[in-house]
């Protein structure tokens, strides 16, 4: 199959962007980064794209301009082993962001993140429908995500 590299639209800020995420996830690196030449559109020397890999999975920023910006109609999932995990990428990625609601974020540059504990899907998928209400409706109230309150809310124990 062939690999499927998704590629993000900045306006200026493809560079810094990439050097952000690759200081918050392991096991990555920026790979490429391609300037502008004499033949334009952009300044010569500017930089046009930024490839870069967050453990393993390529991305490809570009500094398109101004014309596009990031909508939440597309995020990226992390799933998280622990809550430890969700604390540390919930603190990294809103540095100069913001919070949001139901574990998504929005970084510094305005994309969407969704920072998910594991065990989160059993949680609202439960097979008792009361349980799923409880998980749900905790969920709804939160920004970060707190499994040990979101178990709580599920078997009916206040916080």
């Amino acid at each position: 199959m062939p690999s499927i590299v998704p590629n993000l639209w900045f306006d200026t800020e493809a560079e810094q962007a990439a050097a952000f995420y690759t200081s918050i996830f392991p096991n990555s690196r920026v790979l490429r980064t391609t300037r502008y030449t004499e033949a334009g559109p952009g300044e010569p020397g500017t930089v046009v794209t930024v490839e870069w890999e967050l453990d393993g999975q390529r991305f490809v920023g570009i500094n398109g301009g101004p014309q596009f910006s990031f909508t939440e109609a597309v995020s990226f999932q992390i799933d998280c082993k622990d809550q430890a995990e969700v604390d540390l990428y919930w603190e990294r990625l809103t540095d100069g962001g913001e919070e949001v609601q139901c574990g998504w974020l929005k970084d510094r540059f305005g994309l969407s993140w969704q920072v998910v504990p594991d065990g989160l899907v059993d949680l609202l998928d439960d097979p008792d429908p009361d349980r799923a209400a409880r998980a749900t409706e905790a969920m709804l109230a939160m920004k970060k995500l707190d499994i040990a309150a979101l178990r709580a809310a599920a078997d009916g124990v206040p916080v």
